[in-house]
Parts: C-alpha cells; sequence; structure tokens
C-alpha cells in the first residue's frame, strides 16, 4: 500500500539521489500522524464544547486524583504554558465554572485551582470521545504491532522529555 510519503521520498530520491532521504520515510509519515491526530482531537473535544487546550488543563487536574487540583505553576509543568497564557486558561476556565480558584492553606499568597463537578463531568466525557476516536485510528494495527510501536516511539520521545 502506497502512501503520500513513499510518493515524497520518490521525487526525492529522483530529483536528490546525492541525498539519504531515509529519515523522511519515519518523519514525515509521524509528522503526518500528528496532523490527523490533532484533527481527530478537536473533533472528539468539539463534541464536548472544548477547545484542545480546555481539555489539557481539565484532565491535568482530572488526573491529579480527588480533590483534583493543583496549583497554578504544577499546572504550567504539565501544560509547558506560560504563566500569562496559564492565568488566562485558568480565567476562561472559572468563567465556564469548569475550573475554581481556592486559597492555598499551604502558602498565603498561593491559589489551588480545583476541577468542578460540571468540569470533571466534561472532562471525562471528552477523554471517552478521544479514546473512542484513536482506538479507530490504531484499528489497523494489532495489540503487538501496537506495543512495539508505542516502544519505538518512546525510544525517539524520551530524550526529549527528559531534558533538564
Amino acid at each position: 500500500m502506497e502512501d503520500e510519503v513513499d510518493r515524497l521520498v520518490a521525487a526525492w530520491r529522483r530529483e536528490r539521489p546525492d541525498l539519504d532521504v531515509e529519515p523522511l520515510e519515519v518523519l514525515s509519515r509521524v509528522s503526518r500522524l500528528a496532523r490527523h491526530l490533532d484533527r481527530a482531537r478537536r473533533i472528539a473535544f468539539a463534541e464536548h464544547q472544548l477547545e484542545p487546550w480546555e481539555f489539557d488543563v481539565l484532565t491535568s487536574l482530572r488526573r491529579a486524583g480527588a480533590p483534583y487540583q493543583l496549583s497554578p505553576g504544577q499546572l504550567l509543568t504539565q501544560t509547558l504554558v506560560t504563566s500569562g497564557t496559564m492565568t488566562n486558561r485558568i480565567d476562561r476556565l472559572a468563567k465556564k465554572n469548569l475550573v475554581e480558584r481556592l486559597p492555598d492553606p499551604s502558602d498565603r499568597r498561593g491559589v489551588l485551582v480545583r476541577l468542578t463537578p460540571e468540569g470533571r463531568d466534561r472532562a471525562d466525557q471528552a477523554l471517552a470521545g478521544l479514546l473512542a476516536q484513536e482506538r479507530a485510528i490504531l484499528s489497523q494495527l494489532s495489540r503487538t504491532e501496537r506495543a512495539e510501536l508505542a516502544g519505538l516511539l518512546r525510544q525517539l520521545t524520551a530524550p526529549f522529555d527528559n531534558l533538564p
């Protein structure tokens, strides 16, 4: 079965036979798959009236476990955005009654961000929708192939995820 990357690689091999274009065979597919995943995720989140960034914040809080709260600094670490961006996101989610700000009992100047019951329900529903989309994307692979692919991708992503 031929795909767009096969055509792209063949064209580069014809036009630039002096270059080793083998990395394109893997990484162009990863890049194209990422775009397809982004589209599938946006569809899954939109069905629950969420933007991707909203899903990221809500599920960070959900994964924290009861009482589903984190400091803004912890949310920054998990979502990889700036402090100003996180403040804006918390404000917008609070206006939608998906999160609430509470005083941090361990730091009189600090706050905690807690998932509201509505925020928890929306996060749970959006996650279920996302997983259905992702299962459909992976349905062409056997369980063994999925495990092998996950291991190979882990080898590529771990060095980036573990930078100091």
